[in-house]
């Protein structure tokens, strides 16, 4: 048997970043980076490493402010609007336009609004001009010697023209902190090459990459390196050799029988963490070879990005003389229950909307590889250690990855799955830059529920009232009661039985699916209760069917399952199978609405929603989907 590795501590985040800080503190690695100079078309976003005085004053000149005439002001006291003073041109009174330096023995501009021309040679004044009037000092604006910028500062452009304005060309800025990243796994590819079954796209380097560069830091990306402690041996004694400030080692830091980065870094110097209470990211390593701090991350995408996150770019930030960034943080309700392991920090990223006044956070789904979940993430939640969780409307603290403005304004729809609903979103946007809609995957009955409790704005559904052969209606009656609620179509779509390519079982019907191992979607999905209903049918109980109770949340997850052989039957929409390239037999035609409470409908996000969903392009492209029918889009049923 092939010797597993085991941690060799799972400490709290708080000290494994003592830990790492006690260890640059005594490499000489825990300052900020020395400066290097660039011009200054090169150094917007980078740091300064030291104070910017003023080379010269700016302006380096007495100058007129206005279009006019720049005459002494002593010389104008007697002017009054009641008798006139008459000032010779090139003598009393000189032209001057905006910036230009005033004439000698000069101090004041009178605009050129306010003279007449008596003839070639006079200017008639009608009042006096104090000293300094419509004149831009020298130095009014920097004089030369002060300090313009101080050290530590991310520059902007309005920098940029300070420090050209003051009589600089070029800035020292701090060096950026270089980061060696190895990636490792042999199943992994670079996502350049399509990968071939058994293999993984390689994209946590991607990640890292863009945190670290985001941040001010500069990447360097190695081959992908397999599962062989002496190849990564090597690999990392070659990223030393560089120098950089940083090696990241991407995967191979739990602890399995190819995890081999604690024992790479242990050969060529010292573990000094493996094992972090955080989740997600318990396997991180921290350690030290050649004075340069090597961090072993977790590798699954969440865990990957949180690591960086919360060890790699603080030190870039270190590095370059910056504070902590002072995130946004804000308090919202859980809209669910959220257990939480006590002796770890917990982390999970949600999405954000404002209902009734109400900030509400939506847990997003959790594993540590999904990580679609970072990208529709609109904050993350902390969850502190010896916290057991938190419930259903408890306060989550989260620091937001969008701004509160945006969020307020989100649409938040909940419920059942359909992959046109992000057509939709896609078409709000382009309606209106400020147009965001978020879905999250609950079902349909999850989605009114959801509405019940006020978590969201609307629901999809598509739930089959068998008495009534109606779609929707007697559910708005049976989980909102009174609330008046417009019910909205969205499509009319097509669901039936998804089958392998070539159908092998030769399934034709329901009736066939005694032979069959099904793949069922959710409790609560609109596409179960269709399904159940369509066995009462055919005299068929979830007890005849081989897999009923095997689920997947969505109509792809369930296409996905049937093209990998992990059953032979699944219902869905015709566009889930067709994506697949699975067989497909047509059942029914459904109706799948919007469910409004009217509360929301004067909420601007929403109108715009409605908006559209009458619009001519948006009904045009549902409709030319396979499998959907947008000729009743828009409409209000209820």
């Amino acid at each position: 048997m092939t010797k597993r590795n085991i941690y060799l501590e799972d400490i709290p985040l708080d000290e494994a970043r003592a830990k790492l800080q006690a260890a640059l503190t005594q490499a000489g690695k825990s300052d900020p980076l020395p400066g290097e100079p660039l011009p200054l078309p090169q150094a917007l976003g980078r740091v300064t490493a030291e104070p910017v005085p003023a080379i010269r004053s700016s302006p380096h000149f007495h100058c007129a402010a206005m279009d006019g005439y720049a005459v002494r002001a002593a010389a104008t006291v007697t002017a009054r609007e009641t008798q006139a003073l008459a000032l010779r041109l090139g003598e009393d009174a000189f032209p001057v336009n905006t910036g230009d330096p005033l004439p000698d023995n000069t101090n004041a501009v009178i605009m050129i609004e306010h003279v007449n021309q008596a003839d070639e040679e006079t200017l008639l004044i009608y009042a006096s001009a104090p000293p300094w009037q419509h004149v831009r000092l020298m130095g009014e604006d920097m004089v030369a010697t002060e300090t313009v910028l101080q050290v530590n500062h991310q520059l902007r452009p309005v920098d940029l023209g300070a420090l050209a304005g003051c009589g600089h060309d070029r800035v020292l800025v701090r060096r950026r902190p270089r980061v060696i990243i190895i990636p490792t796994g042999s199943e992994l590819v670079s996502h350049e090459r399509e990968p071939a079954r058994g293999q993984l796209t390689e994209y946590n380097s991607l990640i890292l990459d863009g945190q670290i560069s985001g941040t001010g830091g500069q990447a360097q990306v190695t081959d992908i390196v397999g599962d062989d402690v002496e190849r990564l041996t090597e690999a990392l004694r070659s990223a030393l050799a560089e120098k950089p400030e940083l090696v990241l080692v991407l995967s191979g830091s739990s602890a399995g029988a190819h995890d081999f980065t604690a024992a790479a870094l242990g050969s060529l110097g010292e573990v000094l963490v493996h094992g972090v209470a955080v989740r997600p990211g318990h396997p991180v390593i921290i350690g030290l070879a050649a004075d340069i701090p090597v961090i072993g991350l977790p590798g699954y995408p969440v865990s990957a990005a949180l690591t960086g996150e919360l060890f790699v770019l603080p030190l870039i930030r270190q590095w370059l003389g910056l504070a902590p960034p002072d995130a946004t943080m804000i308090e919202a309700a859980a809209t669910r229950k959220i257990a939480s392991p006590v002796g770890d920090d917990d982390f999970l990223r949600v999405a954000l909307a404002e209902i009734d006044r109400r900030l509400q956070a939506t847990p997003l789904q959790r594993g540590a590889g999904v990580i679609t979940s970072l990208v529709r993430a609109d904050g993350l939640a902390h969850i502190p250690r010896f916290h057991e969780g938190v419930d259903r409307g408890g306060t989550l603290k989260v620091a937001l990855y969008q701004p509160l403005s945006a969020i307020q304004g989100t649409v938040m729809v909940m419920g059942s799955h359909d992959p046109m609903l992000d057509l939709l979103a896609t078409h709000l946007r382009l309606r209106s830059a400020e147009g965001r809609m978020v879905s999250v995957n609950v079902g349909s009955l999850g989605g009114l529920i959801a509405l019940r409790r006020g978590e969201a704005h609307l629901a999809g559904c598509h739930l089959f009232e068998p008495e009534s052969a109606t779609y929707n209606i007697a559910y708005l009656r049976r989980y909102l009661g009174d609330e008046p609620v417009t019910l909205v179509t969205f499509a009319h779509r097509e669901q039936g039985l998804m089958l392998p390519a070539g159908n092998p079982l030769g399934i034709t019907s329901i009736a066939d699916l005694r032979r069959a191992r099904y793949i069922n979607r959710q409790r609560g999905a609109g596409t179960r209760v269709l399904f159940d209903y369509l066995l009462a049918q055919h005299d068929l109980s979830p007890e005849d069917i081989a897999g009923y109770e095997r689920e997947e949340v969505t109509h792809l997850a369930v296409a996905a399952a049937l093209a990998d052989g992990i059953g032979d039957c699944g219902m869905g929409l015709r566009g889930a199978a067709e994506a697949m390239d699975l067989d497909f037999i047509g059942l029914t035609w459904e109706r799948f609405d919007l469910a409004i409470p009217r509360r929301h409908l004067e909420q601007p996000g929403v109108q715009a929603l409605l908006d559209t969903l009458n619009d001519v392009d948006f009904k045009r492209e549902l409709g030319a989907q396979s499998g959907y029918r947008s000729h009743e889009t828009g409409t209000v049923v209820v």
